[in-house]
C-alpha cells in the first residue's frame, strides 16, 4: 500500500515522534509512506496538472527522511487551519475557480487518487478530526490520531501535546513567582484553552496558584477581585498568582476574540488576561504582572510522556492501516491504548468536569476525588 500522513491545526510537541513511528512501522513492513505538507491545505492546493505542486506539497518518507525528526517539537511536515469542506474564496487556489464557502472535497479525493494513496493517517484536534470524519464518510480510508494541548478531544483520555504544555506552564508560573513576589504584585497568567479550561485548571492545580479561571465557568469580577486581594494579603510574601483560560468570560460578557474567522469558524482568542489585570488594578489599586504564555506552551521538544504517546499512537495507527481497520481514532482509555470509532469523535470539544474538579464559587481547582478519574483529570 501507499499511505499518506498529515498534521493539521496548531503544532504541539509529540507530532514528529508520531510521524516517525508510523513511517518506520509501515516502511519496514514493505509499504510506501508519503508526507503531505501543510495539512489539509496541502491537498487543497495540490494541482494534479502541475507537477511542481506535487513536489512542493508532498514528501516521500523513508527511514532516512524521518531519522532525526523526533528530536524537535512541532511538525516537520508543517500545518495549517484549513477546512476543505468550507473554503473562503480568498483562500482557494486559482485553478479551482474560487467560490466563497465552497466544499472542495471532490478535488481532495481527486488529489488522493492522483497521488496513488490507499489510505490516510491524520493527526489533529477537533477541527482536523472533523474533516477526517467527513473525508472517510466520502469514501476514502482514514485513521486518525488525536492531538491538542487542550486535551479536549472526545473519546480519548489523552491527546498528544498536553503533558508538555502543562509542564511548560507549571515551569513558567513557578519562575514568574520570582518577579511577582519581589514586587509584591498580582500575576495574571493567560493560557491557551478555547472551549476547555483544562490547561488552566491542571496547571493551577500543579503549580498551586491562588485562583484559576476556566472557559466553562463565567466569573464575577467583583468577587474575584475581593478573593485575589485577600490571597495577596494573607501571603507572607505579599503576592498572588492566577491562571486564566483564553476562552474565559466575565458574567454577562463575551469571549475576547478578533480578526477574521478561520476555516472552522473560529476567530483568534486572546486578551482576557490583559483585560482582567487592567480591571483588577482599576478596582483594587494593586499592581499587576500580566503574562500571556500562549505559544511558549507548545514550543520546544516533547517531554517523555509526549514522546512515548506520540510514538505509540503513530505505531498503532500504522497497525490499523495494515489491518484495513479504517474509520477509527487511536486513543488512551482507562490507561490502555484503544481505538474509537469516528462516530464517537463527533460533537465538539470535551469540557472540564466542573462538579468534580472545580470550586465555582471561589475560582479554585478542587479535586473532590481522583477515584475513577483518568491520569490527567478532566
Amino acid at each position: 500500500m501507499k499511505i499518506g500522513i498529515l498534521t493539521g491545526g496548531g503544532d504541539v510537541p509529540g507530532l514528529n515522534p508520531g510521524i516517525q513511528a508510523a513511517a518506520l512501522r509501515l516502511v519496514s513492513a514493505g509499504h510506501q509512506m508519503l508526507g503531505i505538507r501543510r495539512g489539509w491545505a496541502g491537498l487543497l492546493h495540490l494541482n494534479p496538472d502541475d507537477p511542481m505542486t506535487v513536489h512542493e506539497l508532498t514528501m516521500p518518507l523513508d527511514a532516512l527522511a524521518v531519522r532525526t525528526i523526533d528530536r524537535s517539537g512541532g511538525t516537520f511536515l508543517h500545518t495549517s487551519r484549513t477546512n476543505p469542506a468550507r473554503v473562503a474564496a480568498k483562500d482557494a487556489p486559482k485553478f479551482l475557480t474560487p467560490q466563497d464557502g465552497a466544499d472542495y472535497t471532490p478535488h481532495v479525493l481527486r488529489v488522493l487518487k492522483h497521488l496513488g494513496l490507499d489510505a490516510l493517517i491524520t493527526i489533529g484536534g477537533d477541527d482536523t478530526l472533523s474533516y477526517s470524519v467527513h473525508l472517510h464518510e466520502a469514501g476514502f480510508p482514514v485513521v486518525a490520531i488525536p492531538k491538542t494541548m487542550d486535551n479536549d478531544v472526545k473519546g480519548t483520555d489523552y491527546c498528544i501535546g498536553f503533558s508538555t504544555a502543562i509542564s511548560r506552564s507549571v515551569e513558567f508560573i513557578t519562575n514568574l513567582r520570582t518577579s511577582t513576589g519581589s514586587h509584591e504584585r498580582i500575576a495574571v497568567v493567560e493560557l491557551f484553552g478555547r472551549n476547555s479550561g483544562e490547561t488552566s485548571l491542571i496547571a493551577a492545580h500543579l503549580a498551586n496558584v491562588d485562583r484559576c479561571l476556566i472557559s466553562e465557568v463565567p466569573f464575577d469580577l467583583d468577587r474575584f477581585c475581593k478573593l485575589i486581594v485577600e490571597d495577596k494579603r494573607r501571603n507572607p510574601s505579599k503576592y498572588a498568582m492566577v491562571t486564566i483560560s483564553e476562552g474565559a468570560v466575565p458574567l454577562g460578557g463575551d469571549i475576547m476574540q478578533g480578526g477574521d474567522s478561520d476555516a472552522y469558524g473560529h476567530k483568534k482568542l486572546g486578551g482576557i488576561g490583559q483585560w482582567l489585570g487592567d480591571m483588577v488594578k482599576k478596582k483594587t489599586g494593586e499592581d499587576i504582572i500580566y503574562q500571556n504564555v500562549a505559544y511558549l506552551m507548545r514550543s520546544g521538544p516533547p517531554d517523555a510522556l509526549d514522546q512515548m504517546v506520540g510514538r505509540n499512537y503513530g505505531s498503532y495507527a500504522a497497525d490499523l492501516v495494515m489491518a484495513k481497520q479504517f474509520g477509527y481514532m487511536v486513543a488512551l482509555r482507562e490507561g490502555r491504548y484503544a481505538t474509537v470509532p469516528f462516530s464517537e469523535v463527533k460533537g465538539g470539544a470535551r469540557k472540564v468536569d466542573v462538579d468534580a474538579l472545580y470550586d465555582s464559587e471561589h475560582y479554585k481547582p478542587m479535586v473532590r476525588s481522583v477515584a475513577g478519574k483518568p491520569m490527567f483529570l478532566y
